[in-house]
């Protein structure tokens, strides 16, 4: 057993270089947000919360600032969206309050964030800030469509041998899964759709809703890193993989093929990524032993797996906490823009991330992402991957044994 390699480990950042770049740059541009064309004074902040809050007849706790619990983001993350999207939202005569005054940028930005993050409907969304409903789904559709082509750096793939490979190492250092680069899995999103619909049979899910499925590929900070949404609630979750990007990419061997690593002295194990039962077994895809009277090294595996893959649960349903357009169940929406509305979201999801957001520590993240709902099996197993996984159990379980491996996971 090499343990070598796990003593040798530096200590981890919280963030790779790539995402600091983001954050420090993103920390002077909201820093000098006030200082570009659009002046905004001091008091917008707290004028617009309170005409939120006190059409709401809302009362936040003292502790908390006012603006952070109406529109989920701190002051500091809301002028970073505004710096991301200045260029692409451009003043609109259109786009007024009902007293007729123009709306700003930051004017347009919070009616938007607003739009996506409480769930209401647009005449309560535009009574709660003073604008005609017309005007809050303008002015959201004009948001999305600037935030999904500006701002979709915020989730894409670790770009670097560097980014991925800490990445790995978080995985490694939480879970004890060595190599493994995310975790997959899949969320409703409900609809409320006419039965007379043409072709709404296929939106209907196996326990009887109209949703739309929303796949990611998630890190250990719960930040998604790939994301796959729009397709109809009546296919399983193995099917949804099937059609990803990811998958094909894996599959040709062009993901997921970096350095093996050799966990014994003739045991390697790939990269790959976790899932639950609803996946197939694969090279590149480790899910569950499935079945009764598991042996110990497969119950413990299956125990270190499903605690890393806790992180797409989590991650879910914090992007359904905050962003409550999403969550609960849609009236009747556009299938063809939906989709990059559940774009967006995730995008902002991970702004917050990248942000260290302080809203970040008052979201739960212990309740079901998808209540009512339980995972259709998939049987697949590759025969390649069978042996991978018995492999890393095997690992798993001799890890555990062994005080040293212990002793240099603490000093990481």
């Amino acid at each position: 057993m090499n343990h070598e390699r796990r003593r040798k480990k530096k200590k981890r950042n919280t963030l790779t270089p790539g995402r600091q770049h983001y954050v420090y740059a993103a920390a002077a541009v909201a820093a000098s947000s006030c200082e570009s064309s659009e002046e905004v004074s001091s008091d917008w902040f707290h004028d617009i919360a309170s005409v939120v809050a006190r059409n709401l007849n809302f009362v936040p706790p003292r502790d908390l600032d006012l603006f952070q619990v109406m529109f989920n983001m701190s002051r500091r993350t809301f002028e970073y969206v505004c710096s991301i999207v200045r260029e692409a939202m451009i003043p609109n005569p259109d786009f007024s309050f009902s007293d007729g005054r123009p709306m700003t940028l930051y004017d347009q930005v919070a009616v938007a964030l607003r739009r996506l993050s409480s769930g209401g409907s647009l005449n309560h969304i535009g009574a709660s800030i003073g604008v005609h409903p017309y005007v809050v789904s303008k002015v959201t559709w004009t948001f999305v469509q600037a935030m999904e082509t500006k701002g979709r750096v915020h989730l894409s793939w670790p770009r670097s041998h560097q980014e991925l490979t800490t990445v790995k190492s978080k995985f490694e250092h939480l879970y004890g899964l060595p190599n493994c680069c995310g975790s997959v899995d899949v969320t409703h999103i409900l609809l409320m759709l006419s039965r007379s619909e043409p072709g709404v049979q296929i939106w209907l899910d196996h326990i009887d809703n109209h949703s739309m499925l929303l796949m990611s590929i998630v890190d250990s900070d719960l930040r998604f890193m790939e994301i796959l949404v729009g397709f109809p609630g009546i296919l399983p979750d193995s099917l949804v993989l099937q059609n990803s990007k990811c998958f094909h990419l894996c599959q040709n061997g062009d993901r997921l093929n970096g350095e093996k690593l050799d966990l014994s002295e003739n045991a390697e194990m790939q990269e790959y990524i976790i899932g639950d039962s609803g996946f197939p077994l694969l090279p590149w895809l480790m899910t569950p032993y499935q079945g009764m009277n598991l042996q110990q090294s497969q119950a413990g595996f299956n125990r270190h797996l499903m605690a890393a893959h806790d992180v797409s649960q989590k991650a879910f349903l914090r992007l359904k906490q905050v962003w409550k357009m999403i969550d609960g169940v849609m009236w009747k929406p556009d299938k063809h823009k939906l989709p990059r509305y559940i774009f967006v979201c995730c995008i902002l999801h991970n702004i917050i991330i990248d942000m260290e957001d302080e809203v970040l520590d008052t979201l739960p993240v212990s309740l079901p992402h998808d209540p009512g709902y339980w995972t259709q099996p998939s049987y697949y197993a590759d025969d390649e991957a069978v042996v991978s996984r018995d492999i890393l159990s095997q690992y798993l379980a001799l890890t555990e044994e062994d005080p040293s491996s212990s002793d240099a996971s603490e000093d990481n």
